[in-house]
């Protein structure tokens, strides 16, 4: 398959959804949906490639957005349930917001007090996200259950509350996790709110449940969602980004130059910061098809992107042949919460999206150009 990718019908820079891959994760969550009971929907945060809707929906019963602009997106394009959560929400959001929506979280009571009215009256099913301080996530920026989180509300701050109109609970500590991190968070959520379990119609489970990764225990993430629904009598809803787009294609960059300083440099034509944010950000390193770790191969290069930024590298790399300007590079599991993070910084020529259709066809969907980095500012 990763012949494909160096296709000349495929542009570089490109960000390439392998349509036969995405349909194999979705068909997974059709599995867990049926044997558990569960309903799971896309967030938008980690994908919202919306050219891909049309097979998506097939499999999902909706989208969660984390703005009005995600809902906008998830209203029009997607065409099934809308949900919503953010940490905060202005007045005249919530104006735009509650028509598209079926259910709506909020991250503070503050917040539910604020908009209660508001949401009663357009007939939205209100939750509240809850912290329930047990921590899973390994990197520090996507932890939401970190000392001093601002996302959601501890079990202390509730006992006086009231929650009158609330009709679900909003949890959200996972990143890329396995079923038994899920486990343990379900522990958590059931000593600290387990009275409020017995009280509300329905649990959003947020997302990180990875379950399109190799080797995850689907069996056990099942068994888990089943126990929920049994106990308690709600509805147990999940909303993945990453385990939609796990592993569904790459971006496909090629060499433009080749310079020397302690070490052989490749210049390519994306930027890591531009175009692969998390790589400087996480940070991590990407894996690149028919490369490895520097000195097993034969040629070892730096990878660096075509900004000015100094620090704009992905790292070292060795390959078994030379590169050479025009040689393909291709990055590899490139779709999940990296095209919706990418900026037009410097001007660097922005990746086109395609999408390798089940029968080899590729089908370019969007080719960006000066006015769509003109428009970015005024």
């Amino acid at each position: 398959m990763s012949q494909d990718y160096l296709s000349k019908a495929i542009p570089s820079p490109c960000y390439v959804c392998n349509e036969a891959l995405l349909e194999a994760n979705l068909k997974l969550m059709q599995r867990v949906q049926d044997e558990s009971g569960a309903r799971i929907i896309l967030a938008l945060k980690g994908f919202s490639m919306w050219s891909t809707f049309p097979l998506i929906r097939k499999y999902l019963v909706g989208c969660t957005a984390s703005s009005v602009w995600e809902a906008k997106l998830a209203a029009e394009e997607f065409g099934r349930e809308v949900h919503a959560y953010a940490p905060g929400y202005k007045a005249t959001e919530m104006e735009e917001l509650l028509p598209l929506v079926k259910h709506i979280s909020f991250n503070s009571l503050s917040q539910w007090r604020s908009f209660r009215e508001q949401v009663s009256e357009a007939g939205v099913s209100a939750g509240l996200r809850v912290n329930p301080e047990h921590q899973e996530a390994e990197t520090e920026l996507y932890d939401p259950s970190a000392p001093g989180s601002r996302l959601g509300v501890r079990a202390s701050d509730l006992q006086a509350a009231d929650m009158d109109g609330i009709e679900g609970l909003h949890v959200h500590n996972l990143c890329e996790c396995d079923s038994f991190a899920l486990e343990r968070t379900l522990a958590a959520v059931e000593e600290k709110f387990g009275d409020y379990l017995h009280q509300i119609k329905w649990l959003n489970l947020g997302g990180g449940h990875l379950m399109t990764r190799k080797g995850y225990d689907v069996e056990h993430l099942i068994k888990q969602l089943k126990h929920l629904r049994e106990t308690y009598d709600l509805e147990v809803i999940l909303e993945p980004g990453s385990a939609v787009a796990w592993q569904t294609g790459p971006l496909v960059a090629e060499v433009v130059d080749i310079v020397e300083n302690e070490g052989q440099i490749a210049i390519l034509d994306i930027s890591a910061t531009a175009h692969m944010p998390d790589v400087l950000e996480m940070p991590y390193r990407p894996n690149i098809t028919g490369a490895r770790e520097p000195g097993v191969l034969p040629h070892t290069y730096k990878l660096g992107g075509n900004s000015c930024l100094a620090g704009d590298v992905v790292g070292l790399y060795s390959f078994a042949e030379p590169l050479q300007v025009g040689s393909r590079v291709i990055f590899e599991d490139m779709m999940h919460y990296t095209m919706v993070k990418t900026s037009f910084f410097n001007g660097v020529e922005h990746p086109s999206i395609g999408i390798l259709r089940a029968d080899g066809h590729f089908d370019l969907v969007r080719k960006f150009n000066y006015q769509d980095f003109r428009s970015r500012l005024s």
